[in-house]
């Protein structure tokens, strides 16, 4: 039986005190618009930015500087291309949604949980599962054993739920947010100059 994550993470916020401190991986300003809209009033938010996966460089700030159209600032722990590409050595011709974006995810959820640590936070998540390409039983089940290595909260979340992938797009036309058409890495990209070739 599907698990709905978005059950569950209303559960959790239900049970949580008042507005307690969440660490927010964000991969950019569009999944991001919808997500922040839903959970900013249950929450003490601070906006990871940690996407090295994004290619090219000038893409990456690109996007970082959109967030300013939401009216948010974010922690930017900086762009190393080298090392992502280091980490999926051997997977570039992987299919899109396959293990390459697996081990993508992963190092970006691991570092996020890893900062909420070293920073005090409450609880993490992150905005990915928004997106209909993302696979949210991954992402949830990596979230749920995060939360046992390290020791800190997961908030369960499929913030596509409940039209936040449409509300998403409605919020990028309403505040003229740029909307990239591949996820970020030039696997990627790759992958839909081939499609649009077909």
């Amino acid at each position: 039986m599907k698990i709905d994550y978005n059950k569950i993470m209303h559960e959790e916020i239900s049970s949580f005190g008042e507005k307690p401190k969440l660490l927010l991986h964000v991969c950019c300003a569009p999944c991001s618009s919808a997500v922040i809209e839903k959970i900013s009033k249950f929450f003490d938010i601070t906006y990871l930015y940690f996407n090295p996966n994004i290619y090219p460089e000038n893409e990456y700030f690109k996007r970082k500087e959109e967030f300013s159209k939401l009216n948010i600032k974010v922690v930017d722990l900086g762009y190393n291309h080298n090392e992502y590409l280091n980490l999926v050595k051997g997977h570039e011709s992987d299919i899109e949604g396959g293990d390459r974006c697996r081990i993508c995810i992963a190092y970006r959820m691991n570092k996020a949980f890893s900062y909420a640590v070293e920073n005090n936070f409450d609880i993490v998540t992150t905005t990915l599962s928004i997106s209909p390409h993302k696979d949210c039983e991954f992402i949830n089940s990596l979230g749920e054993s995060l939360e046992k290595k390290y020791g800190i909260k997961y908030l369960h979340a499929d913030f596509k739920k409940e039209n936040g992938y449409l509300r998403s797009t409605q919020i990028c036309k309403e505040k003229g947010i740029y909307r990239q058409d591949y996820c970020g890495c030039e696997f990627a990209m790759s992958h839909l100059k081939k499609n649009e070739n077909k």
